[in-house]
């Protein structure tokens, strides 16, 4: 059973589903398309290790400024009163404990050369939430732009800021850029929004090569049926994040048309 929206489903963004749709996004595309490039390229699934702390960690905290000033003044009020603290005046904490996030992106290498043709991103929080992990995604897209890789990036998370809008460009939930190496610095931008169907978009090779066209709908919709989301999500309760706007009217129309 596929997802009751035409395009992106923004139920999938739910942080706790995210990952799993990430993870299995990457090894449809690789299923997809391995079958199609074979014998000249290989698909392969590599991984990225962030090591991310503070405001991009999980655990995150501080000392609550109330409690602290609370124990300062009852300190000062028995101060005279000296003795030895108490194991129950300890005041709780959260400690910032460093995560280790490990994220994958897929490289299309032609088997002759090992040379790596294509690169193909899908971004999760840890790319666009503001943070160390955004500065090492820029740092390691700039490198791949200025580079002879050709480049795909797809950005199905309408939370936070994208990275990049071109000039000329409409603002829109989602995106996708596909740049190949030989045209910089032009590249094809593909913006959509709730209420569209999600883009084809065609995975540059090299010249000469026949080209394979990506469905990204086609492939979330596997992913949403064999994880079984259509017995799991109640789409009676509002996505996370939430919608905003004409979207939150739009959503909740197109599911009462869905349901039937």
């Amino acid at each position: 059973m596929p997802s009751p929206f035409p395009g992106m489903d923004p139920y999938l963004e739910h942080p706790r589903a995210w990952p799993n749709i990430h993870h299995r996004l990457m090894t449809a595309i690789a299923d997809d398309l391995a079958p199609k490039l074979l014998p000249k390229y290989q698909v392969l699934i590599e991984e990225r290790v962030y090591q991310v702390e503070g405001q991009d960690s999980i655990g995150v905290g501080v000392l609550d400024v109330a409690v602290a000033q609370g124990q300062r003044q009852r300190a000062q009020s028995t101060v005279a009163l000296a003795r030895a603290p108490r194991p129950s005046d300890a005041v709780m904490v959260t400690l910032t404990i460093p995560e280790t996030i490990r994220q994958g992106y897929l490289e299309i290498r032609e088997i002759a050369t090992s040379q790596v043709i294509t690169v193909v991103e899908v971004l999760s929080p840890t790319n666009k939430r503001p943070g160390r992990g955004r500065v090492e995604y820029e740092t390691k897209r700039a490198t791949l732009l200025g580079s002879l890789c050709n480049f795909v990036e797809i950005d199905l998370l309408r939370q936070w800021p994208p990275l990049v809008i071109p000039q000329g460009v409409e603002p829109s939930a989602y995106r996708i850029l596909v740049s190949p190496q030989d045209l910089r610095p032009q590249a094809s931008w593909y913006g959509f929004n709730l209420a569209d169907p999600i883009p084809l978009f065609e995975l540059p090779l090299q010249s000469g090569d026949q080209i394979p066209v990506v469905d990204l709908k086609g492939l979330l919709d596997g992913i949403y049926d064999r994880s079984g989301y259509g017995l799991v999500i109640n789409y009676a309760q509002d996505p996370v994040p939430p919608l905003e706007g004409a979207d939150v009217v739009w959503a909740r129309e197109w599911l009462k048309e869905a349901k039937g």
